[in-house]
């Protein structure tokens, strides 16, 4: 599915997948350095898997999901289903190049529920500012309460999940290999239809955040 990114505020984002050979447990830490190469790597008309360790049928069987999960959105689509923003492809006024980094953003799916999930560095803190305009329009925010929730993941803990109010998105600040910030943000449908309960979303989201950090 395609989402207005706030980068370029019609940016177009959606998600990837890691092949089965992908575990997070051979994967390299998560490092501004290393995000960046990976996005960079990432045509700019998109890929068709995810270079990232993300293993959704493991994390939605450690959220206690029973349904079948994997790669790409629901319904098949001709969009990518891994597209990368920042990097090499920032221009002068985008907020990766004012903020140098980089955004990986990634389609699963959860049954008949897609799942969109972006993995976002920033040399230096930022919360998700950068995806705000991707939270207001899977969560349906007003602008205060997306202030709010924005300012809330950018003061939480490495490893806090923040929860919008509508429990369909969910951000955790990520560990970072060396100097920079990150933050996961997953969306599971849109506000008033999606499938998973407010714990099934957070742990999916911590199980999301131990495969790629």
């Amino acid at each position: 599915m395609a989402i207005a990114a706030a980068l370029t505020a019609a940016a177009l984002m959606t998600g990837c997948q890691s092949d089965d050979s992908d575990s997070s447990s051979s994967a390299a830490p998560l490092s501004l350095s290393g995000l960046t190469e990976t996005a960079d790597g990432i045509p700019d008309n998109g890929a068709s898997t995810c270079p990232l360790p993300y293993d959704m049928a493991e994390a939605a069987k450690a959220a206690g999901l029973n349904a079948d999960a994997g790669p790409g959105p629901v319904q098949d689509s001709d969009e990518p289903v891994a597209t990368a923003e920042g990097g090499e492809r920032a221009e002068a006024g985008e907020p990766l190049a004012e903020n140098p980094g980089v955004l990986v953003s990634c389609t699963f799916h959860i049954g008949q529920q897609s799942v969109q999930v972006h993995t976002l560095a920033t040399r230096e803190p930022s919360g998700i500012a950068p995806l705000a305009p991707v939270v207001s329009s899977l969560a349906a925010l007003t602008a205060d309460d997306l202030t709010s929730y924005v300012d809330k993941v950018g003061k939480a803990e490495v490893g806090e999940v923040v929860i919008t109010d509508s429990g369909n998105v969910a951000a955790e600040r990520l560990k970072l290999d060396g100097d920079g910030d990150a933050s996961l943000l997953v969306g599971a449908g849109e506000a008033g239809t999606t499938s998973l309960n407010r714990k099934q979303l957070g742990d999916l989201t911590e199980a999301l955040a131990d495969q790629v950090q």
